[in-house]
C-alpha cells in the first residue's frame, strides 16, 4: 500500500499545481457571485476527478495484476507512452511561453467566468476535469498502479480518496480560505492570478518534464524489475 501510495503522489500534486483549475476558482473568486460560483466550481472539479479515477482504476483491473516477479511488462509499456507524451506535452509548453514576460490575454470562455452562478460554475469545473488531457494523462499513471496492484477494495478507495483530496486541494482550500476571510483575500488573489497567467507554460513544461521523466522510470522499472 506504501508504495502505491508514493506513487500516486506526484501525479495527484501534478493536478493539483496545474495553473488551469486555480485561475479558473481565482476568477470565480474576484466575481460579484463568489460564494456561490467558487463552491459551484469546487463541487463539478471535486466530482470531476472522482469519476476519472474511478473510470480508469475499473479499465484498469483488466489488466494483469502484479506477481511475485513484479509489475507486468503492459503496466510497464503504457507508463513508458504516458512518460513519452508527457515530455512532448512539456516541449510544446515550452515553445508557447510568452515573450518578454508579457501577460497573455485570458482565453475568451474565462472572461465570462465571472458571470457564472452555481449551476454554470458546476458545469465548467466538470467539463475542465474530465475532459482535460493532462488530468486525464496523470489519472490513468495512478489507475494503473491501483488496478494493477493487487490491494483488496477498501485498499484502492483508500487511494482514490488520498488522490482526489490532493488533486483538488488547490481548488479547496482557496475556496475555504475565502468563505471564512473574503475581504482580505482579494489583493492577494489578483497578484496570484496575474503572476499564474503571465508564468502558466512555464510551470506546466517543468510539471510535464518531471513527471514524465517519473513515469518513464516507473515502466522501465515495471518491465525490467
Amino acid at each position: 500500500m506504501g508504495t502505491v501510495i508514493g506513487e500516486l503522489l506526484p501525479f495527484a500534486l501534478g493536478i493539483a499545481i496545474s495553473p488551469l483549475p486555480i485561475i479558473v476558482v481565482i476568477l470565480t473568486l474576484l466575481s460579484p457571485k463568489a460564494r456561490t460560483s467558487s463552491v459551484g466550481f469546487l463541487s463539478g472539479w471535486l466530482v470531476g476527478i472522482l469519476v476519472v479515477i474511478v473510470t480508469l482504476t475499473a479499465l484498469s483491473t483488466f489488466l494483469p495484476a502484479h506477481n511475485a516477479s513484479g509489475p507486468s511488462i503492459w503496466e510497464g509499456v503504457i507508463k513508458l507512452v504516458l512518460g513519452a507524451l508527457l515530455l512532448f506535452l512539456a516541449g510544446r509548453q515550452w515553445r508557447k511561453r510568452p515573450a518578454n514576460g508579457e501577460i497573455p490575454p485570458l482565453p475568451g470562455w474565462m472572461q465570462k467566468v465571472d458571470g457564472l452562478g452555481f449551476g454554470g460554475a458546476l458545469r465548467l469545473g466538470l467539463f475542465l476535469s474530465v475532459v482535460n488531457p493532462k488530468n486525464i494523462i496523470f489519472s490513468t499513471t495512478v489507475a494503473v498502479d491501483l488496478g494493477t496492484s493487487g490491494l483488496a477494495l477498501d485498499g484502492i478507495v483508500v487511494g482514490i480518496v488520498l488522490f482526489t483530496s490532493i488533486a483538488a486541494s488547490t481548488v479547496l482550500v482557496p475556496v475555504i480560505a475565502y468563505l471564512v476571510a473574503a475581504s482580505r483575500l482579494r489583493a492577494p488573489l489578483e497578484s496570484l492570478h496575474a503572476w499564474l497567467v503571465r508564468e502558466n507554460h512555464t510551470i506546466m513544461c517543468v510539471l510535464f518534464l518531471v513527471l514524465g521523466f517519473s513515469a518513464i522510470g516507473n515502466g522501465l522499472a515495471a518491465m525490467w524489475p
